[in-house]
């Protein structure tokens, strides 16, 4: 592929973006990168993205992001260029800069020694490299040499000595691109890096909506759809951690896509710390998308010879709707970035003890209510916060957090008799035994801890302004060694006294009183060092992210944590919603979504228990958090039968694809359907949600089936795959707030 006509200094490319059949014959013989002079393409099985050199400038110039493209194209040139824009503002390029003549989000932008924050980099060179290298103290997809295939464009700006290097790997069985930056001080002063985009995609001219997660404590994962419109428009975090506010997650999609049809661009950062997502719609009608570090806390100095490293951001392309955007995150999710071996496992009913009993309970009750799991058919138990603290016993909120040593007067006979007795209990009537799990919350300290006695200096502080209590907590500065040492050897003494399968690990409140902006980035190397030697020393623990619910569900954390507590909001109804919308970017065997007790304590709503399991059989974690002793008989009586039913369909969900089909907040009867990773199984939740009166029951159309096969429903009617997806099925509810699971069976 040569440059196309080259326009006030910078050559300009158009490409094509339909596929014909042709073209898919020809995609066989593609490799998944190609490379032809300074012309590069990657190439997926439904997606190309492919960029050039500017052999005048040295400028990268994005060619096509979209459906596969082969062979020759149809170009134009931009012009004729009149008014104060450029043409380097007019066309798509890979690392736009600020200060020569583009005016639109930069990607990159540096303070120079000398003050000013002008920068041009050039092209030098590239590699292509079988397999993908990991990051270094970043969290990173990986795969085989046949799974993925990476590229190295290496930039250069002869002005300052400053070095970029793009790193870009195609995984083409999933349609995903996925590229970091790592820019390198190669010159004699000190620079200071304010802005670095980890991905920043110029799309074609046109019409787009952007669609995010939004929302906040206990309302996480709200979907929010706006319009693209001239100008800039974006959203970001800037509570040192992903937060429940905004998810590092953006998809930019046509005008008319739906989750079915129509084309959709999915950007995902592995990242767990402040970011920042921005879209702009320029004046020559082009759009931008850039997500990376957040620059209100960056500024990280570089000193000669200096490098950092972005982290990286996942890019899907779908031409099948937002649903196979979704689908292919998570493919790539559950096979490519989750590193435990409980990433594509069942994974055991539990019981936790925090809505149940609080910090109101003793080595006689926890034993009593572990009793009751066991009784109930749960194959974990849970002790969640409350268990620890000496000098400062952990009997509220307010004091304990970093004396990780159990309580003496609550457990008298240590912390290992305790579990010893509960991973004795019996499983139901089975011969399986109860595990043992705990919660934690090793990044914070409270003032009234003897932690905090002896290393005040250890939470994060801004020299003498005051220290402002969220939960009664501060946050340790986990990017000192120190404190990464003293985390890892409290949390491996525990888990080496005593029989314990999982591990909650909780993180209750954002970053206040940082020292300087890079200090957030900091903490999350330390940080991502921490769950990096835990998970390798304790590789057999079930562990599990929390942040008060979702405030950290991100994908930097589930490459360590195979599941995130996905919201402390338990209530059903509200739990549709926010699992709905996580799963925008998260695969549902992720999350963890459990039973609680009904009136919720959140919404004051009755719901049925058979609504309420159903809602969370639709995460990949199952549980309970409530204490049976409180349970109506009747409802009690029924848990056995609904812990067997969730077992039966907990595979399905945890490697198996979802199908979207009615979203909760278009539709009254919200549903999703499950199909098996062979295509056997499919699994329908259907929901609901507020009563009907007189009034014909709707029909759901089921996707993803083989339309030319026959399937068995719940053991009984056999129906071809075309007319589930076609006719439909239609079910009557008997009031509000009611579900149907409903099994299929491919003969």
């Amino acid at each position: 592929m040569q440059p196309g006509p080259v326009l006030g200094g910078l050559a300009v490319f158009l490409l094509t973006a339909g596929m014909t059949s042709a073209v898919s014959a020809q995609r066989a013989s593609q490799t998944p990168i190609e490379v032809d002079g300074t012309s590069f393409a990657l190439n997926g099985d439904n997606v190309s993205y492919h960029f050039h050199v500017d052999s005048t400038t040295g400028d990268l110039i994005g060619d096509h992001f979209g459906g596969p493209v082969d062979g020759d194209t149809i170009e134009s040139e931009v012009g004729p260029v009149q008014g104060w824009v450029n043409t380097i503002g007019r066309v798509r390029r890979e690392l736009p800069d600020l200060g020569r003549g583009d005016f639109r989000i930069p990607a990159v932008q540096i303070r120079q020694s000398e003050g000013y924050t002008v920068s041009e980099f050039q092209y030098q060179g590239h590699k292509v490299v079988d397999g993908k290298p990991a990051l270094n103290g970043l969290p990173s997809t990986f795969g085989q040499d046949e799974e993925v295939s990476t590229l190295v464009v290496h930039l250069y700006d002869k002005y300052s000595s400053v070095s970029a290097d793009l790193i870009y790997s195609i995984f083409p069985k999933h349609d995903a691109i996925v590229r970091s930056v790592n820019v390198t001080n190669g010159g004699s002063g000190n620079i200071t890096i304010e802005r670095l985009a980890s991905f920043s995609v110029d799309l074609p001219w046109g019409d787009y909506d952007m669609l995010q997660l939004g929302g906040d404590w206990a309302r996480e994962g709200m979907r929010v759809r706006r319009k693209v419109d001239f100008g800039t428009q974006g959203f970001g975090s800037t509570t040192g951690y992903s937060s429940h506010l905004h998810n590092p997650f953006l998809a930019v999609v046509s005008r008319t896509t739906t989750e079915s049809h129509g084309e959709a661009y999915g950007f995902s950062l592995v990242y767990t710390g402040s970011f920042a997502a921005e879209v702009e719609k320029s004046s020559q009608g082009l759009t931008r998308a850039v997500l990376g570090f957040n620059p209100s806390q960056l500024a990280w100095p570089l000193g000669p010879g200096e490098s950092l490293q972005s982290p990286e951001c996942v890019a899907i392309f779908s031409s099948t709707g937002i649903g196979g955007m979704s689908r292919r995150l998570h493919h790539l999710y559950r096979q490519h970035l989750m590193k435990s071996r409980y990433a594509t496992e069942t994974r055991p009913v539990l019981l936790n003890s925090w809505e149940g009993l609080g910090f109101d309970y003793n080595a006689t009750t926890i034993y009593q209510l572990a009793q009751q799991s066991a009784e109930l058919g749960a194959r974990l138990f849970v002790m969640d916060d409350g268990w620890f603290g000496v000098k400062y016993p952990r009997t509220s909120d307010d004091a304990g957090l970093g004396d990780w040593k159990v309580n003496p007067q609550r457990f008298p006979d240590g912390l290992k008799a305790l579990a010893d007795e509960v991973t004795n209990l019996s499983v139901g009537n089975s011969s399986a035994k109860l595990k043992f799990g705990l919660w934690f919350e090793p990044e914070m300290v409270n003032p009234n801890s003897s932690l905090y006695e002896e290393h005040p200096d250890w939470a994060l502080h801004a020299g003498k302004y005051p220290r402002t209590l969220t939960r009664h907590q501060l946050v340790l500065n986990v990017a000192l060694p120190e404190v990464q040492e003293f985390i890892i050897d409290s949390v491996s003494n525990i888990l080496t006294s005593s029989n314990i399968a999982y591990v909650k690990w909780d993180s209750n409140r954002g970053m206040h009183e940082t020292p300087t902006p890079y200090a957030n980035h900091q903490y999350m190397l330390g940080l991502y060092r921490v769950f990096d030697r835990l998970t390798e020393r304790f590789p057999d623990v079930l562990w599990e992210g929390s942040a008060s619910g979702g405030g950290r569900f991100d994908p930097g954390v589930l490459q360590y944590f195979p599941q995130i507590w996905t919201s402390d909001n338990t209530d059903a109804v509200e739990r549709i919603h926010i699992q709905f919308g996580t799963s925008l970017a998260y695969p549902a065997s992720a999350m963890g979504a459990h039973i609680s007790a009904t009136p919720n304590s959140q919404s004051g709503r009755n719901e049925t228990i058979e609504f309420r399991a159903h809602v969370a059989m639709m995460g990949g974690s199952f549980g309970l958090e409530l204490d049976p002793s409180h349970m109506p008989e009747q409802d009690r009586a029924k848990v056995p039968d609904l812990i067997r039913l969730a077992e039966k369909i907990n595979p399905i969900v945890i490697q198996g694809d979802m199908w979207r089909l009615n979203l909760p907040e278009e539709s009254d009867y919200p549903a999703a359907l499950f199909i098996s990773e062979d295509g056997k199984d499919a699994v329908l939740f259907y929901f609901q949600l507020k009563p009907t009166i007189n009034n014909g029951w709707p029909v759901v159309r089921l996707q993803g089936l083989d339309a030319k096969a026959m399937y068995k429903v719940d053991g009984n009617q056999t129906v071809s795959g075309a007319t589930l997806m076609n006719r439909g099925v239609s079910y009557d509810f008997d009031a509000g707030y009611s579900s149907r699971v409903v099994f299929f069976e491919k003969q």
